[in-house]
């Protein structure tokens, strides 16, 4: 069965890859030729993540998936929360948000952190949710290369280096979003009619 994962983020892509079972043919929003920009205007990351696959499902008739990720920060109230990929502004790198996040946290003692990615599944027109999330800090600076986002000031709990400085295998064993397509992949491994 194709699957439109309805990102074009290649990060996504190759850290998905390997979690979604065989009998899938997991297509990224450039397969199906939509390469326009996708709206993002709820404010809640399942809200966020059920527009962009029902944008998807009904303008190109796919069954579709889309995620949405947030960093949540307790000392900041929560933020970056649901506005984690444009913290620092519209059109913003990776590198600005992590910038923004170290200046608002420069000072601070609490550092607790919690990744959150939530899935919507559109299959033949019913919506499914999935959820996955891993706590942990917020770093005082980067540490690593690896991922991407936040990657290099996140470190989950129970561990002692970054996200950044993990392999993709070591990441995939316990991240937010790891967790949130292992529950999706289950779930399509269970219909009979996706074998």
């Amino acid at each position: 069965m194709d699957l439109v994962f309805a990102t074009n983020n290649q990060h996504k892509i190759k850290e998905i890859r390997p979690l979604i079972i065989d009998s899938i043919n997991l297509l990224s929003l450039s397969d199906i030729n939509c390469f326009e920009e996708i709206p993002e205007t709820q404010h809640t990351l399942k809200g966020n993540a059920s527009q962009k696959s029902h944008f998807v499902f009904d303008k190109f008739g796919v069954n579709c998936f889309a995620d949405d990720t947030g960093l949540e920060i307790e000392a900041l109230n929560g933020d970056p929360g649901v506005y984690s990929a444009r913290y620092a502004g519209e059109g913003c790198s990776f590198q600005d948000n992590i910038e923004k996040v170290l200046l608002n946290m420069d000072g601070n003692i609490n550092r607790k952190a919690k990744f959150t990615t939530v899935i919507s599944l559109l299959l033949d027109g019913k919506e499914y949710f999935f959820e996955g999330f891993v706590n942990g800090i917020i770093l005082t600076e980067k540490l690593g290369k690896e991922g991407f986002g936040y990657d290099p000031i996140f470190m989950p709990e129970g561990y002692n280096i970054s996200f950044a400085e993990m392999t993709l295998e070591e990441k995939n064993k316990i991240s937010h979003r790891a967790m949130a397509v292992n529950k999706l992949a289950a779930f399509l491994n269970l219909k009979p009619d996706n074998m």
